[in-house]
């Protein structure tokens, strides 16, 4: 294939990627995700469900940092650490629910129910780190 060629198809395939991407997005306005029909709207509820986990925890995550600087700032210089440990706790949570979730999936390996196990099993590992951090905020007073 020529160079040409090369950039013809790569331009027809994101010229399709954004059609499908178009296409989904109206399609997931339409989305009932109290009671989803095909696994198609299945997977896309548990994803919108991700997202929403996500962004809670990210918020959450803002607050409990900010919490623990703040007890970092009390403390003598030598006792110190506790936003530093929450950053070092955080990075391996997100690196454990990943593999578990991951994991998870294998219960449908390769079919299409794979990325709904995945996708659920993130938000429902997510929203409880996301009450995990609240409750560690909320014991350092804020």
């Amino acid at each position: 294939m020529t160079r040409e060629e090369t950039k013809r198809v790569s331009l027809h395939l994101l010229a399709a990627g954004v059609a499908m991407f178009i296409a989904f997005g109206a399609n997931a306005e339409d989305l009932d995700c109290k009671n989803p029909v095909t696994q198609a709207d299945m997977t896309a509820c548990e994803q919108a469900r991700q997202e929403t986990a996500d962004k809670a925890l990210n918020a959450q995550y803002k607050i409990t940092r900010a919490a623990l600087a703040a007890l970092d700032k009390d403390l003598d210089a030598d006792m110190r650490g506790a936003e530093k440990a929450l950053v070092k706790a955080q990075r391996a949570w997100v690196d454990f629910r990943d593999a578990e979730c991951e994991a998870a999936g294998f219960q449908a390996r390769g079919g299409t129910m794979e990325p709904m196990l995945v996708a659920g099993c993130i938000a429902e590992l997510t929203d409880a780190r996301t009450k995990q951090l609240k409750e560690l905020a909320e014991t350092m007073g804020n």
